[in-house]
């Protein structure tokens, strides 16, 4: 064992340039941090660009400078599609060859009456939509009738949204584990069902920190099985935990946002494990990408990258600190769906003293083969690792 402890942190949809199969996915010339860049005029981040970010790949006019205090590369996504689950199962040593199935023009007829029956409340809704502008349509009607709001997005996901001034929090969860067992049925099946509260009035809705996720299990175990198996703490902060639906995650930390994902990752670095402590900062995609907003996109890759100070200071000579992400989300691309890109790659420890380029890796699980030779344990036989490359 090289490392004791190795933290992976997922800037959720920071992806960096399209993937060479990007238009197969509508999603040709996507760029999530180019484009956040050229929109944002003066836009920077210092600690990351110390780190080699700008040496990684052309983002807009930045200039690489410098020695990076990191390793760094790229990362390819293997798998076919562009989602959180299937980008956070190739991180962690999978391969997902089929598809989550979407339902753009909304779910069947049949799938809802029988979630209706279930729950005793009708279902208004069903289409794809953005989690804001569903409140701003139907919140007010959903006050009203008591109604489930039900959507969807590109994404294999099934949304189900109530004001907790209306429907407790509690029955909001059993109908998402109804609709849980109902999307189980291949000819329902949607990759996680997702709790979505919210409260205020009419003009002033506002999602709260009670999201869940019902995902479904990975099809077969994963590197985080694989230390737990092997005795060693697997920590998840965010919805990691939702992600994996529990599976080898010995420890979780649910976050609130982005800055708390950061201070519970920070608290969690502070205290005694040995093992794997996996982080997703899902502010990015939520708040800012499926959105479209790159300027607030800008501000949160801003308060990150202030934060990155912290981080290393947090990461001892036995510790492997790698920032990474899951898929992209350009902010100026049509739509509101996920982007198919490269995801950076920054591999940091104080006890590199050449931190390496680290190339263009085929495939995400590179990740996953670098944790299983650090901890001399069983991998899922895939990807690379690049650990004999961190000098």
């Amino acid at each position: 064992m090289r490392f004791k402890r190795i933290t992976v942190i997922v800037l959720d949809s920071v992806g960096i340039g399209a993937l060479p199969d990007s238009a197969d996915f509508g999603d040709e010339g996507t760029h999530t941090l180019g484009s956040i860049a050229a929109s944002n005029p003066g836009f920077d981040l210092p600690r990351l660009r110390e780190w080699g970010l700008a040496h990684i790949a052309p983002i807009h006019d930045w200039t690489p400078e410098g020695k990076p205090l990191a390793a760094y590369g790229k990362m390819a996504e293997a798998s076919v599609g562009k989602d959180t689950m299937t980008g956070h199962w190739e991180l962690a040593g999978l391969r997902i060859d089929v598809p989550f199935q979407t339902f753009p023009d909304g779910f069947p007829a049949e799938l809802l009456t029988r979630f209706e029956e279930q729950t005793g409340r009708p279902v208004i809704g069903n289409k794809p939509a953005s989690g804001t502008e569903i409140l701003d349509e139907l919140g007010a009607r959903q006050m009203e009738t008591g109604a489930w709001i039900v959507y969807t997005s590109a994404d294999s996901v099934l949304q189900i949204a109530a004001h907790e001034d209306v429907i407790p929090l509690e029955e909001l969860y059993r109908a998402c584990e109804i609709a849980r067992e109902l999307t189980m049925e291949p000819r329902f099946a949607v990759g996680r069902v997702i709790a979505r509260p919210y409260i205020g009035q009419p003009g002033a809705f506002t999602r709260t920190s009670g999201r869940h996720d019902y995902a479904v299990s990975p099809p077969e175990p994963t590197i985080l099985d694989r230390l737990a198996e092997g005795g060693y703490d697997v920590w998840s902060v965010g919805k990691i935990n939702d992600i994996f639906s529990g599976h080898g995650i010995t420890e979780s930390m649910p976050t609130k946002s982005n800055e708390d994902g950061i201070n519970k990752t920070l608290d969690a670095m502070s205290r005694p494990f040995q093992g794997l402590l996996f982080t997703n900062l899902v502010d990015f995609d939520s708040l800012y990408g499926h959105r479209r907003d790159p300027a607030g996109y800008a501000g949160a890759l801003a308060a990150f990258d202030r934060k990155l100070p912290e981080l290393a200071a947090a990461t001892g000579e036995e510790d492997l600190l790698i920032v990474t992400a899951d898929h992209g989300n350009d902010p100026t691309h049509t739509g509101t769906d996920h982007t198919r890109e490269y995801v950076p790659l920054l591999v940091y420890s104080p006890s590199l003293r050449q931190p390496a380029a680290l190339g263009t890796r085929s495939t995400f699980a590179d990740v996953a083969a670098t944790i299983a030779d650090n901890f001399g344990i069983a991998g899922t036989g895939r990807g690379t690792s690049f650990l004999d490359e961190l000098k």
